[in-house]
């Protein structure tokens, strides 16, 4: 799926290198927040509606969790492509990622088109 794209600048890596710094510190913030995620006390003399609604925030708490330790896993290795100077090309077709793919979603490690081709 080769799409022309200007390499990216010394500047801009720099840029997108301190995202990817900032991102993996909030993913490792939200990763260590175990107050959310605390297990329910079923003994708590609460209503129903109070421990059913506890549950649900707390599923969805670790549903984030998971979320963000997936992420975190992606930004790790873009910053080990970053080391190897291998950051900013798409790990299909080897093209030069878009600067703006990279400012909304650093961790990327592939171009649009190759990852609509793989979710066929």
């Amino acid at each position: 799926m080769a799409v022309e794209h200007e390499e990216l600048t010394d500047k801009q890596l720099e840029e997108l290198h301190s995202d990817l710094l900032k991102l993996k510190d909030d993913l490792l913030r939200t990763l260590n927040d175990n107050e959310r995620t605390q297990t329910v006390d079923l003994d708590l003399p609460i209503g129903r509606l109070s421990r059913i609604d506890a549950i649900q925030q707390q599923a969805m708490a670790e549903a984030e969790k998971r979320r963000a330790k997936q992420r975190l896993e992606a930004v790790q290795a873009a910053l080990q492509f970053h080391r190897e100077g291998d950051y900013g090309f798409c790990k299909a077709c080897g093209e030069t990622l878009p600067f703006g793919r990279l400012k909304a979603r650093p961790e990327s490690p592939l171009c649009v088109p190759c990852l609509q081709e793989r979710g066929r």
